[in-house]
């Protein structure tokens, strides 16, 4: 008999805890496993649907996040009448005990919700005393180096302590960054689907480097590259959105020298079937490229034939990618994928339909033209998503016969 008192209880989401009773019962029914073997799976996991979604987690992050927001307001505005030695000091001293209490308390085993507020507070406070330090060196407070600093410091508070909050919140300035650095001194339309492509290599890249390692941090990093392909593709289809040459300046080898470092990492570290995903966001950034770079004229109430093919082109890779984006969601069980591609697909057709069509059919049969392509197109991607999942149960079914 196994003795329960000595099993660790991992909280496990709702619906999965009903579907493992479910089964667990269905097991011992056929007599696979003793009554006491399933006392025993059942006492080893509870729901863990309370602490996920009670009222006191949500008002610690918020209280966090409006803390956080309110001490780098201060570093701004309220701090003047400190010298600048005096005001580094405040709010240095504020960010350091955040930071060491935020730690101490997870690794006292605290609750999540507190810990999750105060990592929250030291990683908004990183901002605070980057701008604070600029602003006692005289840097201007608008530079995109200074979020870059603060990007860089919240990630490597999140890797080191394993902390998904800071994480988040070195994502968000990250990508702040990763688009407005290299268009400092000049902008183009290229440039910026250049940049979209490079941000969904670089983090399909990472998201397989971390699978099986951060699984959490994994999860943001293939849900962020299917949301910068998908941008990316749209961002191109839009007429004479290419119409100036790259910008290149020394930021933007940076990026894109990054992306290409992440996806060779990720050919490295996991060889197989997984490098498809690095692999399929440079095509991506490929097609994206030169699809903003076909110039069809300006003239958007003479539709003719060119317009029609460079449309045609534009929705093919679009639902190309997002059947692809389906695909890997349904592969590797990430539902948001998914939704993306399917909301990416009804605005990206909505936008090529009227662009295209509506200089040429007016009124009612605009709509039904719209409503033909969003079946077409609909069907199209329920299909693959439905034959996948059917043959993705075959396989296991296969493997389960074989293992017996």
């Amino acid at each position: 008999m196994t003795d329960t008192s000595t099993l660790t209880i991992r909280p496990v989401p709702p619906r999965q805890l009903s579907w493992l009773r479910t089964e667990v019962s269905d097991w011992t029914s056929q007599g696979l496993i003793t009554p006491e073997q399933a006392d025993a799976i059942r006492t080893r996991y509870r729901s863990d649907h309370h602490a996920r979604s009670s009222i006191g987690r949500v008002l610690l992050l918020l209280g966090g996040g409006f803390v956080g927001v309110g001490l780098i307001w201060l570093v701004a505005a309220n701090l003047d009448q400190l010298s600048p030695v005096a005001r580094f000091g405040v709010v240095g001293g504020l960010w350091l005990l955040f930071l060491v209490g935020g730690e101490a308390l997870a690794a006292r085993r605290a609750s999540a919700p507190l810990v999750g507020g105060i990592r929250l507070l030291a990683a908004l406070g990183t901002g605070a005393v980057i701008f604070q330090a600029a602003q006692s060196l005289q840097v201007p407070a608008f530079e995109p180096r200074l979020v870059g600093l603060w990007a860089a410091g919240t990630l490597l508070h999140g890797y080191l302590a394993r902390a998904y909050l800071p994480f988040v919140v070195g994502i968000a300035t990250g990508l702040y960054w990763w688009f407005v650095q290299p268009m400092w001194d000049a902008q183009s339309g290229l440039t910026v689907v250049v940049l979209l492509g490079a941000a969904a290599v670089l983090a399909a890249g990472l998201a397989v480097v971390h699978d099986g390692r951060l699984d959490s941090f994994a999860w943001t990093w293939r849900t962020l590259a299917g949301g910068m392909a998908l941008l990316a593709l749209f961002v191109a289809a839009v007429p004479e959105i290419g119409g100036g040459a790259v910008e290149w300046s020394p930021w933007l080898v940076v990026v894109l020298a990054a992306a290409g470092v992440a996806a060779a990492g990720s050919v490295l570290v996991r060889p197989g079937l997984r490098a498809l995903e690095p692999a399929g966001a440079i095509v991506v950034l490929g097609a994206a490229t030169l699809l903003a770079m076909w110039s069809t004229g300006t003239d958007s109430t003479d539709v003719d034939a060119a317009d029609w093919l460079r449309a045609a082109v534009s929705v093919g890779a679009y639902v190309a990618l997002a059947v692809a984006l389906v695909a890997l969601g349904t592969v590797r069980e990430h539902p948001p994928l998914s939704w993306m591609a399917m909301v990416g697909l009804v605005v990206f057709t909505t936008f090529q339909s009227f662009a295209v069509f509506a200089p040429i059919v007016t009124g009612a049969w605009l709509f039904v033209v719209l409503g033909t392509v969003f079946l077409g197109t609909g069907f199209l991607v329920d299909r693959a998503r439905r034959e996948l999942a059917q043959a993705l149960d075959t396989t296991t079914d296969d493997t389960d016969g074989a293992a017996r």
